[in-house]
């Protein structure tokens, strides 16, 4: 069994930014412009932390990858690639949590 990665989703989600609105629903909130997507990713967002405050695993799970999906669409359309997210956490691991978001302070 092949594992799948956040990779495979931001591949997928290129691969279907290019199909039609009318069969790909990636192509249709990226129609909507930056907005529409930004909307769901929000109310997703929210979902998955209702989930999380109500102790639902199963919810938070089905919300955690709903909110990644549409994480994805909004990096997609806004030229994003998912490798300059991960290289920013990257540089964030490289020192303490406390000391990283003390530094943004700044």
């Amino acid at each position: 069994m092949s594992t799948f990665s956040l990779d495979d989703l931001a591949r997928i989600v290129a691969q279907r930014a290019d199909a039609s609105p009318d069969t790909s629903y990636t192509a249709k909130l990226l129609a909507g412009g930056p907005l529409k997507a930004a909307k769901k990713l929000g109310e997703e967002g929210v979902e998955a932390a209702l989930a999380a405050a109500t102790g639902d695993r199963v919810g938070l799970t089905a919300e955690a990858a709903d909110v990644l999906y549409h994480l994805l669409v909004v990096l997609h359309g806004a030229g994003i690639p998912l490798r300059d997210v991960m290289d920013e956490l990257n540089r964030r691991t490289a020192q303490s949590g406390l000391d990283e978001k003390a530094s943004r302070r700044s």
